[in-house]
């Protein structure tokens, strides 16, 4: 894709509003503890700043074939850090359940779903390409508990229960109404796609997946309530391989960092798909941010370049806020 290339104009407002300032509830992000970056030692900040490691994995890898999207926002005012075809529109998977997530909960808040629905797995679309709820004996479960399985463990099988309850064209409603211009939840997870399905389950830009997830701890997706619902589901995600790896957090137990570190993450697989976004937050700072690779994966050297990227993004990112 040749980065650092020339983003297209970016929105004057992000999703759900302007990106001022951090969740000031969350030790990790919160600015009056902090030292800014210009008083750091000047070959430091130059350092976290640069992101070279990861400009120069991407363009290796966008040499190989593939297309690489890359967003990453400063959440203390909302700059820009780093931007590569952040517009462009790509296959994303499972990231594309974080829309989802922010429906159900709304619906949730609103009183048109009830949390403690249950819901019968035999009734539900079929997916058994992901997730635990067809490994358990419980038949059924309630609306909220499928809602955690989605955001903790990619459960495609709670994915299609929500969407199934929720509705496709609901979805589609309130990613409009977040002014997600490029985002689309296109169906439901199939385990085969034949000619009459949609190609994907979703499609995405890195940008606006960065800025849902800025909008989701700063409290402006929809409402605080809805941001903070969202972000505690995805808080449990388990899938801390690609980025997230960098971190050293605990995969199953990290909603509360020692360190104080704040993570909040998505992933999306599929073939030939990689996806990630989120929200890290340390001492010094607190970013947003999001990458989408879709490559031939005609080999495991080709899946491992992709995931190599990855995990460069993610060792210059925990310089950048720790």
């Amino acid at each position: 894709m040749g980065m650092p290339p020339v983003p297209e104009p970016a929105p004057s407002d992000p999703v759900g509003g302007p990106v001022e300032s951090p969740r000031r509830d969350s030790p990790a992000l919160r600015g009056a503890g902090r030292k800014g970056p210009k008083r750091l030692p000047r070959r430091a900040a130059a350092g976290r700043r640069s992101f070279t490691a990861t400009l120069r994995a991407l363009d290796e890898l966008a040499a190989s074939g593939a297309k690489v999207a890359v967003r990453i926002d400063d959440l203390d005012g909302g700059s820009e850090v780093l931007a590569g075809d952040d517009f462009l529109t790509l296959p994303v998977a499972g990231l594309g359940v974080v829309p989802l997530l922010i429906e159900v909960a709304a619906s949730f808040e609103s009183g048109r779903l009830d949390p403690l629905e249950i819901i019968d797995r035999a009734a539900v679309p079929g997916a058994a390409h992901g997730g635990t709820w067809q490994h358990l004996k419980a038949p059924a479960l309630p609306l909220t508990d499928l809602a955690m399985l989605a955001a903790s463990t990619g459960d495609a099988l709670a994915a299609n229960a929500l969407l199934h309850r929720a509705g496709l064209q609901s979805v589609r409603a309130r990613i409009e109404q977040l002014g997600l211009r490029r985002t689309a939840l296109l169906d439901r997870f199939r385990d085969d796609r034949g000619p009459d399905d949609a190609p994907h389950v979703a499609l995405s830009t890195a940008r606006d997946m960065a800025q849902v997830f800025a909008g989701l701890v700063n409290s402006t997706i929809v409402s605080p309530g809805v941001s903070a619902q969202v972000a505690e589901w995805l808080s449990l995600n388990h899938d801390l391989s690609l980025v997230a790896s960098a971190t050293g957090l605990d995969p199953f137990s990290h909603e509360n960092d020692q360190h104080g570190l704040l993570f909040v993450n998505k992933t999306g697989r599929a073939a030939g798909v990689r996806a990630e976004a989120g929200v890290l937050g340390g001492p010094r700072a607190g970013v947003a941010y999001a990458l989408v690779a879709n490559f031939d994966d005609l080999s495991i050297a080709h899946r491992l370049r992709a995931h190599d990227a990855f995990r460069v993004l993610g060792v210059e990112l925990m310089e950048y806020v720790y």
